[in-house]
């Protein structure tokens, strides 16, 4: 049984993720930067994704919450047509000059600024992990709505039952709530919007997470065709 965390609007934690990440933007994407480098079984992920979305009629994927821009620049490494999305325009900013080739926006994953079945690929990379549990939904809905019939997902998420407030983070006062989800709920909340789910990773931490994390999974999903 997961944890019940207190309600909290959508307007209050939009607003304290967007300060956090607006704040934090410059040394979040310089700490972060070669992080993949050292996680096989996270690019392992990516590369799988990578090879689902390229098929001849798929489309653009999105990055949501693709903060400074890493994973977009990865994917497309990787042959994908991404573009990125991200609630904190300092983000979007750095993401921009880091990566003038590829296109960012500002938006929210709760009310995405794109058509239905717009995009063939949606990648949440840790970008739910500060959404409130019950507003996660919203979240997955809105991921539905958005991928093509036959589109795929790549999530990651911390594995857990709890909040964490950070205070402190990526050399900067904060505050900052952080959910570890337990992975029977996500593939829960996949299931209810209409995905289904295809494959799971679960890791444990490696040298560089130890000891303030803990387990960390990747799911893929799909929207199935019309039958």
């Amino acid at each position: 049984m997961w944890l019940s965390f207190f309600a909290v609007t959508e307007s209050t934690y939009l607003h304290a993720t967007r300060v956090a990440y607006d704040t934090v933007a410059a040394d979040y994407a310089e700490l972060l930067r070669d992080e993949l480098d050292t996680k096989p079984f996270d690019r392992a992920m990516l590369a799988a994704f990578a090879e689902l979305v390229q098929t001849p009629d798929a489309g653009e994927v999105a990055d949501l919450g693709c903060g400074p821009g890493r994973i977009t620049a990865h994917l497309q490494s990787l042959g994908v047509n991404a573009f990125g999305i991200d609630l904190s325009p300092q983000m979007v900013a750095v993401a921009r000059r880091s990566h003038p080739d590829l296109r960012f926006e500002v938006g929210s994953m709760t009310a995405l600024d794109l058509a239905d079945e717009a995009v063939g690929g949606v990648v949440a990379w840790y970008s739910t992990v500060h959404t409130p549990p019950e507003l996660l939904p919203t979240v997955f809905a809105e991921i539905h709505r958005v991928l093509a019939p036959g589109g795929h997902l790549l999530i990651a998420f911390k594995v857990g039952n709890e909040r964490r407030h950070l205070d402190k983070g990526y050399g900067h006062e904060l505050s900052l709530d952080v959910y570890w989800m337990p992975p029977e709920h996500i593939a829960e909340l996949v299931s209810t919007a209409g995905l289904v789910l295809d494959a799971q990773l679960i890791r444990e931490p490696d040298e560089s997470e130890r000891p303030r994390s803990g387990r960390q999974a990747f799911f893929l999903a799909h929207k199935p065709r019309a039958s």
